[in-house]
């Protein structure tokens, strides 16, 4: 477990944070100014809850049952109760980084002071995730409006010390069993604490963060394997020029060109469009990658942008003002995040389609100019990287229908109260696997992309430096080159995890320099 520390403060959090606890196990520790705005919001609703009048969330129902005034007696069996309802989730479960990132986004905003809840439930929350107990959260259940309400729900039964939970070992158990082996005291919820957990974006938001992270390496990848693909299909990387990008300048296109331009340095396979098969311009699928790679990368800084906000974002409802009003609200609504991961599925999905496009150039021996049909050793013997494509497709196919936007859908619940909602949850699920799927994409296409540049090696002609680094790198990580056919899925599976440990963005960078 990383010794890193976080410190959660009264203004949000980044998203280096977020990926530190989620994915590293970075230690959470609550700031001095944080506990005293945990003190003092609470010192409000306490006062709010003495008076006669009914306050939401604090002496009432909650959602269509908002209407009935709870007494004093009834009001910790009420947040007792919001929670053991709501903890409804169904299906498989969800990740533990997922997860983490839920606790520690929900953490955040409790800790911002406007959501009333007492100092010592927010340091049991922090407890949990350094004790590396990790509720059982399932797959469905939100409707990313009046925040990821089963999801949330099911990690406020944990802090109750209900339900079950995964331990530091990895074995699910109960979770009041999990707390007295870490010395974690269930917390006794009060008025407006069930409520304050439930409340938030945290799940979507924290799996954005994540898809965000995943992507940036995705993007530097699929530039290099892009570079790759051109220089074994022996095309020009005068389309990479600078002063062809300057007179349309989108941010992205100018940074993919730049990093496929570095790769290329020095490349002798470059530039053969008069030889023996001559060619006027490359197909679109080779020029125009930094185009395509390009938009991709700008959709990626405006998500960055709506999740920056997000972070900054105290979402609750009600929400404790600093004049001491406890006002309703709907910053719950979950649309402007909902909005981006569904553009990041789109984005990836159109990034796997020019990579597989590719791909498939390589092996066709009608359009490689001049390289063995489905790079084989002994075509018609061997099959070669047939069928290394038809994964290939089948993944992009499924991409294309990940693409279809979750966030374009609503559907009325709570008796017609909450009668439109974001389904922001369910579009950040879908994004998990569509990022999963690019990775194997881009994977499949450096494999193939590195045994035809091996391939043109053969015959005399020499690679970048870059390229011959990315080639090396990727045999040692246990993808072998070119052969008689074997058995081909590990060679994949190698690839695959190449690429999304960033591999081969670090094998060439000692060549290249930074990439973007």
């Amino acid at each position: 477990m990383d010794m890193h520390t976080v410190v959660v403060g009264t203004s949000g959090t980044t998203a280096e944070d977020v990926v530190a606890v989620a994915r590293h196990g970075a230690r959470v520790e609550l700031s001095a100014a944080a506990v005293d705005a945990l003190a003092a919001a609470r010192l409000i609703v306490d006062a709010l809850a003495a008076k006669p009048e009914p306050v939401y969330g604090v002496s009432t129902g909650f959602g269509a049952l908002a209407s009935r005034h709870i007494s004093h007696e009834l009001r910790a069996q009420l947040q007792r109760n919001i929670v053991r309802s709501h903890a409804a989730g169904m299906g498989p479960r969800v990740e533990r980084e997922v997860v983490r990132a839920l606790m520690f986004l929900r953490l955040k905003t409790v800790a911002s002071g406007h959501t009333g809840v007492r100092p010592e439930v927010a340091q049991t929350m922090a407890d949990l995730l350094n004790a590396g107990i990790t509720p059982v959260v399932h797959e469905y259940g939100s409707l990313g409006c009046s925040g990821d309400l089963a999801p949330l729900s099911h990690c406020a039964l944990t802090l109750m010390g209900e339900g079950d939970a995964e331990g530091p070992d990895g074995t699910v158990r109960p979770a009041g069993e999990l707390l007295a082996a870490h010395g974690i005291a269930p917390v006794e919820l009060a008025e407006k604490e069930g409520l304050a957990l439930l409340n938030g974006t945290d799940g979507m938001l924290g799996m954005l963060v994540m898809a965000l992270a995943d992507l940036k390496n995705l993007y530097t990848s699929a530039d290099i394997t892009a570079a790759l693909s051109l220089e074994a299909l022996l095309g020009t990387d005068k389309v990479l020029a600078p002063e062809l990008h300057a007179i349309r300048p989108h941010p992205g296109q100018g940074v993919s060109a730049d990093n496929m331009l570095r790769v290329l340095a020095g490349s002798g396979l470059t530039g053969h469009h008069q030889d023996d098969a001559p060619r006027v311009q490359d197909a679109y699928s080779v020029r125009c990658a930094p185009q395509v790679n390009g938009a991709g990368r700008d959709t990626l800084d405006y998500a960055a942008v709506v999740a920056g906000r997000e972070l900054a974002s105290s979402v609750d409802n009600p929400v404790v003002l600093p004049d001491g009003r406890v006002e309703s609200n709907g910053n719950f609504h979950g649309a402007p995040v909902a909005y981006v991961l569904d553009f990041l599925a789109i984005v990836a999905a159109d990034l796997g389609s020019i990579c597989e496009r590719r791909t498939d150039r390589l092996l066709d021996k009608n359009r490689s100019h001049g390289l063995p049909p489905f790079l084989a050793d002994d075509a018609g013997v061997d099959s070669g990287l047939m069928i290394a494509q038809y994964t290939q497709a089948a993944l992009v196919s499924e991409m294309k229908r990940l693409a279809v936007p979750a966030s374009a859908d609503s559907i009325p619940s709570s008796a017609m109260q909450e009668d439109h909602v974001s389904m922001g949850w369910s579009a950040a699920r879908k994004l998990r696997t569509a990022v999963d799927n690019l990775a194997r994409i881009v994977a499949v296409e450096l494999y193939a992309a590195t045994r035809a540049v091996e391939l043109r090696a053969a015959e005399g002609l020499v690679p970048a430096p870059a390229s011959q680094a990315a080639v090396a790198a990727l045999r040692a990580a246990g993808a072998e080159g070119p052969g008689p056919d074997r058995f081909l899925a590990p060679d994949l599976a190698a690839a695959d995890r190449f690429v999304r440990e960033g591999r081969l963005v670090a094998a060439v960078e000692p060549v290249t320099g930074p990439l973007a």
